[in-house]
C-alpha cells in the first residue's frame, strides 16, 4: 500500500476526536471528565470502557485494550494501521495522495486484507453493473424501482447486481490481479473440478453486509429467475471476515440513528431494514435472515439499551420473536415486542404506511414481553387448564433469565395480575426456576445470591504479558522504568552518577531517558529488559535519540502502529495503579516531577540489586556441579564481589531513601 506522509499522519491524528469516533461504535456518557461505556471487546453488564478527550486514548480495563483512536479501529474493525488512518481521513475529509495498487500490492496483502479488498472490490463492480449495464438496468433495477426502493437507497446501502453468466466477475476479478484462492475463500466465487471458478451469485440483485465501520464482509443475494429451482435469498459463506451471528445488516446505515434515538429496532430481511429507513426510521436493523445470536443482541446493547422486536403476524414470525426474547432478557435489554397486522411484513407495512403513520403505529402497539406472550399464548391455551400452566410456567421462564432482582420482581408481580393468580405462586416458581437456572450458568449468575470476594487484579500491561519476567517484582520495576522512558525521557533534572562502592562521584543535569539509558547500556548482562516487549520499546527510544538527540514523547507512543506498544502506552497514561500494593514490592511510584530523581534513582538501584541478588543464587546453586578446584574458587570470588557490590547497593538505598 502507498506510504502516508507523515505529515498527513500527524494532522489525522491532531483532527480526530476519538470522543466521536468511538462514539459511533460504543454508547458514551459522560463520569466526570472522562466518558465511559459498555466494552466492545466483551460482554460485560457493567460499563469499564473509558475514553478520555484530554488524553485523546481509550481503556477498556475488561480487556485491557487501549491505545489511540487508531488503535481502537484497528482492534475492533481489524483494520491496518494504514486503513485506520484512511477511514479517519475520509471521516473529516483529510486529503491522502493516494496511489492505485499494482497487482504485487494485492497478492502481498495479508489473508484478511486480501478478503477484504476483494469484497470491496465485488461490491464496486456489482454497483457498476447496476448502474452502467443494459442488463443490470433492465433487470436489477427494475426490481429494485417494483419493490419501491428508491435511487438515494440504493446508493445509501450500496445495492447492485450480478449478472447472468457463470463466471462474469470471476473472470474479471482474476483479469485484475486478484488470487483465485481469495475468491474462493471470500464466498465470492466456487471452484469447481478442475479448477475452474464459477460466480456464487451471478442473476441475481446484490446486498452488501458492511461492518460497523463500513468494511463490506459480505453479500446476501436475491434470485430473479423463476423458473429455475434456487434458495430466493443466498447469503456469503462463513469466512475469516464474515461471521454471520456478529453481524447485522443495516447497522452501519443506522448507527448515529440508534445513537441519538436511544432505540433500535428489529426487523427480520434486508428489505425491511431499507423500508424503514427509506420513510424516515432509520434506527432500524435486521440478523440478516439468520437466528439472533447474543454477539448481535450485545452489539446493540453497546449502542442503546432500548430493542424493539419488529415480527410479521404469520406463525413462523411470531415463532422467532419467541426464540430471541429470552437471549434479550439475559443480557438486560429494555425489551418491547410489535406484532405485525395479519398477513404484513415490515417491508410493506412501512411503504403503505410513510413514516409519520408508521412511528404512530409503533408507539401505540409496542408491548412489553409479558404483554406479549400472555396475549399470544392464552389464545392457543383457550380454557384448558393444562396448557395454561404450560403459559405460565414458560412466562415465568422467562422472567427467571433476568440477571437484575428488582427487574425480576417487578416482572413477577405484573405476570401475577395479568394472569390473576396468587403472587405467591408466581414466586414461588420464579424461585425454583431461578435456582436451576443458577446450576446451569453459575459464572455468569452467581452475583445474583452470594457477592463475591475481592480480588487483587494485576496491571493489565502485565497481565497482557504472562510470560514477559518469570519475577514480579522485577517485572514491576521494569514497568515503573518503562513508564518515565515513555512520558518523561527529555525532562532534564541532577542526577547523581555513582562508582562501585556506591560513592557519588559526579551530578550533572541529564534528561531522565539518557540517565536510564545509560545505566542499562552500561550494564547490559545484568540490566537488561526481560520483558520483551519493554525491551523493544527501549532499543527504539534509544535508536530515536541517536538518531535525533531526542527521545520519543508520550503521543508517540499512544499513536504507534503497533497495537501493543499503544495499548501499554495507554496503560501507562491512565495511571490506574495502586500505590500500597507497589510499594509491598519494593516500588515507589513516581507521583510528583520534585520525586522523580528520587524515584528514577531507587527503583534503577532495586532492579539491579534484585538481579544481584538472583545471580549470586544461581551462582551458589552451580558450585555444587564443578568438580575442579580451580574453577570453584573463581566462583567463590565472583559470588564475594557480586556480593560487595549488592551490600554496597543496600547502603546507597537506605541513604537514598
Amino acid at each position: 500500500m502507498a506510504m502516508i506522509p507523515k505529515e498527513t499522519v500527524e494532522l489525522i491524528f491532531e483532527t480526530a476526536r476519538i470522543e466521536e469516533v468511538i462514539g459511533e461504535f460504543v454508547q458514551l456518557k459522560r463520569s466526570g471528565s472522562s466518558l465511559k461505556g459498555l466494552s466492545p471487546f466483551n460482554n460485560e453488564r457493567t460499563p469499564s470502557f473509558y475514553v478520555s478527550p484530554a488524553k485523546q486514548i481509550f481503556k477498556d480495563f475488561s480487556s485491557g485494550k487501549g491505545g489511540t483512536v487508531v488503535t481502537f479501529l484497528m482492534e475492533h474493525e481489524s483494520f491496518t494501521y494504514p486503513e485506520a488512518l484512511r477511514y479517519l481521513a475520509k471521516k473529516y475529509n483529510i486529503e491522502i495522495q493516494e496511489e492505485e495498487q499494482s497487482v504485487e500490492q494485492i497478492q502481498a496483502a495479508s489473508e484478511k486484507e486480501s478478503l477484504y479488498l476483494v469484497s470491496q472490490f465485488a461490491q464496486k463492480w456489482f454497483v457498476n453493473e447496476l448502474e452502467n449495464t443494459e442488463e443490470g438496468q433492465h433487470i436489477g433495477l427494475a426490481y429494485f424501482k417494483e419493490r419501491g426502493i428508491s435511487l438515494a437507497s440504493i446508493e445509501r446501502f450500496g445495492l447492485g447486481y450480478s449478472p447472468n453468466g457463470r463466471n462474469n466477475f470471476s473472470a474479471h476479478a482474476l483479469k485484475s490481479g486478484y488470487q483465485a484462492d481469495n475468491l474462493v475463500k471470500s464466498g465470492l466465487s466456487i471452484e469447481r473440478t478442475g479448477g475452474e471458478l464459477v460466480d456464487r451469485f451471478w442473476g441475481r440483485v446484490m446486498f452488501p453486509i458492511y461492518s460497523m465501520s463500513g468494511r463490506v464482509l459480505g453479500f446476501g443475494a436475491r434470485i430473479l429467475r423463476s423458473d429455475i429451482k434456487a434458495a430466493k435469498y443466498l447469503n456469503s459463506p462463513e469466512t475469516p471476515i464474515y461471521h454471520k451471528s456478529r453481524v447485522l445488516y443495516g447497522l452501519f446505515q443506522a448507527k448515529q440513528a440508534i445513537l441519538k434515538k436511544d432505540r433500535c429496532y428489529l426487523v427480520e430481511g434486508y428489505t425491511d431494514v431499507i423500508s424503514f429507513s427509506q420513510v424516515g426510521v432509520q434506527n432500524v436493523v435486521s440478523a440478516s435472515g439468520t437466528a439472533l445470536s447474543k454477539e448481535q443482541i450485545s452489539m446493540i446493547k453497546r449502542l442503546t439499551p432500548n430493542l424493539t422486536m419488529l415480527f410479521d403476524g404469520d406463525a413462523a414470525g411470531i415463532r422467532a420473536a419467541l426464540r430471541g426474547i429470552d437471549m434479550v432478557l439475559e443480557q438486560e435489554m429494555n425489551l418491547r415486542v410489535v406484532p405485525l397486522p395479519q398477513g404484513e411484513d415490515p417491508d410493506s407495512f412501512a411503504r403503505k404506511l410513510g413514516a409519520e403513520d408508521l412511528e404512530a403505529y409503533l408507539k401505540e402497539n409496542e408491548l412489553d414481553f409479558i404483554s406479549f406472550k400472555t396475549k399470544l399464548l392464552l389464545e392457543e391455551a383457550g380454557n384448558d387448564p393444562i396448557k395454561k400452566a404450560a403459559l405460565i410456567k414458560d412466562i415465568v421462564g422467562s422472567i427467571a433469565k433476568i440477571p437484575d432482582n428488582i427487574q425480576r420482581e417487578l416482572y413477577a408481580r405484573q405476570c401475577a395480575v395479568q394472569m390473576d393468580l396468587d403472587e405467591r405462586l408466581v414466586f414461588g416458581e420464579l424461585s425454583r426456576l431461578r435456582e436451576k437456572h443458577l446450576k446451569e450458568q453459575p459464572t455468569q449468575t452467581q452475583t445474583d445470591t452470594q457477592q463475591q470476594p475481592m480480588e487483587v487484579v494485576q496491571s493489565p500491561s502485565i497481565a497482557a504479558n504472562p510470560n514477559a519476567a518469570t519475577n514480579w517484582k522485577h517485572q514491576v520495576q521494569e514497568e515503573v522504568i518503562l513508564r518515565m522512558m515513555m512520558s518523561r525521557a527529555n525532562l532534564v533534572i541532577p542526577f547523581d552518577f555513582y562508582d562501585a562502592t556506591g560513592q557519588v562521584f559526579e551530578t550533572d543535569e541529564v534528561a531522565v531517558g539518557l540517565y536510564i539509558a545509560t545505566f542499562f547500556l552500561e550494564e547490559d548482562e545484568l540490566m537488561a529488559f526481560e520483558n520483551p516487549l519493554y525491551r523493544k520499546i527501549f532499543e527504539e527510544s534509544v535508536s530515536i535519540f541517536q538518531e535525533t538527540d531526542t527521545f520519543p514523547e508520550e503521543h508517540y507512543w499512544t499513536r504507534h502502529e503497533d497495537s501493543e506498544v499503544a495499548s501499554l502506552a495507554a496503560d501507562f497514561s491512565t495511571e490506574k495503579y495502586v500505590a500500597a500494593d507497589w510499594a509491598k514490592r519494593d516500588v515507589v511510584i513516581p507521583d510528583r516531577e520534585k520525586l522523580i530523581k528520587r524515584h528514577v534513582t531507587e527503583t534503577l538501584l532495586r532492579l539491579k540489586r534484585n538481579r544481584l541478588d538472583n545471580k549470586i543464587v544461581l551462582l551458589r546453586d552451580a558450585l555444587r556441579d564443578f568438580s575442579h578446584a580451580e574453577e570453584a574458587r573463581a566462583k567463590v570470588a565472583l559470588i564475594s564481589q557480586l556480593i560487595a557490590m549488592k551490600n554496597a547497593l543496600d547502603g546507597l538505598l537506605k541513604r537514598i531513601v
